[in-house]
């Protein structure tokens, strides 16, 4: 087995790599100004190669995968499994609008006409039940940072709240509270667009309490904001939040800081400086 990371990804593969006590090999990518990709590959390969790269901004990024696996192939590479921690394209998976791309489907099979096998965290699946109706390869593996993130806060001093943003966090929160023997509580949120959420919270006494926020990904950061401000409303003390994906867009820390959220700790899906704790191990894991 053999690990393939890409320069923009290269620490959390190099990890991977480490915690499978295989061989780790970085893909050279030279990006032309034209936007043509031009990639080089170990000159041999053999046996079952693992392509190690986060599907965040994923537009150049699929391109890449298409060249980078099937030279693999050429190059000798006998199984190939695509490792990404972040997995795009899997919130579209409905036409809402006459006319309107599935891309989830699209994108799923254009990944299973070129891979083995799919290793990811936390894909963010609305109306399919699993991870092999999105993308059909042979063996796709879903885990969840659930545990990673239960275990990180089971080591910080306090005893906070968990808080779920909406029905579809519930999962995440849920688990995380198992982890770290925390309570939890789930709001319900209404969206009513891209940047504009209602977020409203059961009863509950939050006068004082400190208060941790769970969510698998965080992009514009207006769903976490609009919790943070409701619960300090009601007198809640601190307020932290706790994501898998850090998806923020330029000005969404800057978002939750105005809603008045102290610390945000992310997994290490997306490089991102809000980091705080590895997916290595899980991933590793999984692979075996």
């Amino acid at each position: 087995m053999l690990v393939l990371g890409f320069p923009d990804y290269d620490s959390q593969a190099h990890a991977l790599a480490g915690a499978l006590n295989v061989p780790y090999q970085g893909i050279e990518l030279h990006r032309f100004p034209d936007g043509e990709s031009r990639l080089r590959l170990p000159p041999a390969l053999s046996g079952h190669v693992l392509l190690c790269r986060s599907l965040d901004h994923p537009n150049a990024k699929l391109i890449e995968l298409l060249i980078a696996a099937e030279s693999a192939r050429t190059l000798g590479a006998r199984q190939l499994t695509l490792v990404a921690p972040y997995l795009c394209y899997m919130r579209q998976d409905k036409a809402f609008q006459p006319g309107e791309a599935v891309s989830q489907a699209i994108v799923g099979q254009f990944l299973a006409e070129i891979f083995d096998g799919l290793v990811t965290v936390d894909p963010h699946l609305h109306r399919v039940r699993s991870l092999s109706e999105a993308v059909p390869v042979k063996r796709p593996v879903a885990v969840s940072a659930a545990t990673a993130m239960g275990e990180f806060l089971a080591v910080r001093e306090g005893v906070p709240l968990l808080v779920g943003p909406d029905a579809e966090s519930e999962q995440w929160v849920r688990s995380v509270a198992t982890r770290a023997s925390l309570d939890y509580i789930v709001a319900h949120k209404r969206r009513f667009g891209d940047r504009r959420v209602e977020v409203t919270l059961p009863r509950q006494d939050f006068s004082g309490r400190d208060i941790v926020i769970v969510d698998d990904m965080a992009s514009t950061g207006q769903t976490l904001a609009e919790t943070a401000r409701a619960v300090r409303s009601f007198g809640a003390g601190h307020v932290d939040v706790l994501v898998t994906h850090a998806l923020f867009n330029e000005d969404a820390l800057a978002t939750l800081d105005s809603a008045g959220v102290r610390e945000i700790w992310t997994s290490d899906s997306i490089r991102h400086p809000t980091n705080a704790f590895a997916l290595a191990p899980l991933l590793a894991a999984a692979i075996e």
